[in-house]
């Protein structure tokens, strides 16, 4: 792995984890629902018109198509829609903790049903996660986590593990930018329907949701995405994933920078302990590839 691919996959996990923090900000002063589907307007116009600006076309492959739907539907409005929605009770670190198993509930989904092969490394680190997250919650369960907000991140974190396994490969051929932010504006679509049906709008302008909601719609939302395909082009997706490790301890110390969320000894030892079980997990599985 070359030294700027390195560089761009910190880069990338840092932009991957900010988002928790900034998300935290937003809803604070606007109900999550239609600040997370306005987002998805502005960064999918700027990604469909970056596309055109590049030459790419709306002729997709059907491949595209169906990840484009998958991941706007099961990425973008279940899994990011749920967590904002949890974010109004529960702490941006808890969040992003949550989130980072993704690795490992991929790696125990391709193990168990789709035949992939698993190295006793990888069982190794799949263990790992497990007590990891169960040194956490039960330090924050004990401290009085709302545990609907719980229950909605971890579903949240099943549908991106799905919607990760179900567009294997599906985006390959091009019109990368296009397929990026029609994804997003699938998810404006699905997110402003949630809106109208479950949500009483709110808004309470101020600094701070301005500038979260511009950083979210640009960095997160659409610089992240464009950085992410960069990395899997050039060093492939197993080995990029292994940068997955790095999303606990980056979205804990954002929060613990920015918000300033508490950061006890059980969650340090538990936030360790699931990035090594991540790395382990992708190492184990680059090996297999």
């Amino acid at each position: 792995m070359d030294i700027r691919a390195i560089f761009v996959g910190l880069a990338f996990a840092f932009m991957w984890s900010s988002a928790f923090t900034s998300a935290r900000i937003i809803v604070a002063d606007a109900s999550p629902l239609m600040a997370l589907s306005a987002r998805y307007l502005v960064s999918g116009i700027l990604g469909v018109g970056i596309a055109l600006a590049m030459g790419q076309t709306w002729r997709l492959t059907p491949g595209q198509w169906r990840a484009t739907i998958i991941f706007g539907i099961l990425q973008n409005a279940v899994y990011l829609g749920l967590n904002f929605v949890a974010m109004q009770t529960i702490q941006a670190s808890l969040a992003a903790i949550i989130a980072s198993t993704m690795p490992l509930l991929v790696g125990l989904a391709t193990w168990l049903f789709l035949g992939e092969k698993l190295k006793p490394l990888g069982i190794i680190g799949l263990v790992a996660g497990v007590v990891g997250v169960s040194i956490i919650m039960g330090a924050r369960i004990t401290g009085g986590v709302d545990m609907m907000g719980l229950l909605l991140c971890g579903i949240g974190a099943l549908a991106l593990t799905a919607a990760t396994l179900l567009v294997r490969g599906a985006t390959s051929g091009g019109n990368f930018m296009m397929v990026v932010g029609l994804q997003m504006l699938v998810g404006c679509v699905t997110l402003t329907l949630a809106t109208l049906l479950f949500e009483t709008p709110r808004l309470t302008p101020s600094w701070p949701l301005l500038a979260a909601f511009t950083y979210t719609c640009v960095v997160p939302g659409l610089l992240a995405t464009v950085v992410w395909f960069w990395l899997v082009n050039r060093i492939g997706a197993t080995r990029a994933a292994t940068f997955h490790f790095l999303n606990p301890f980056f979205g804990v110390a954002i929060a613990w920078l920015l918000l300033s969320e508490p950061l006890g000894p059980q969650d340090i030892v538990g936030v360790v302990i699931i990035g090594l079980g991540i790395l382990a997990v992708q190492v184990s599985r680059q090996r297999s590839a």
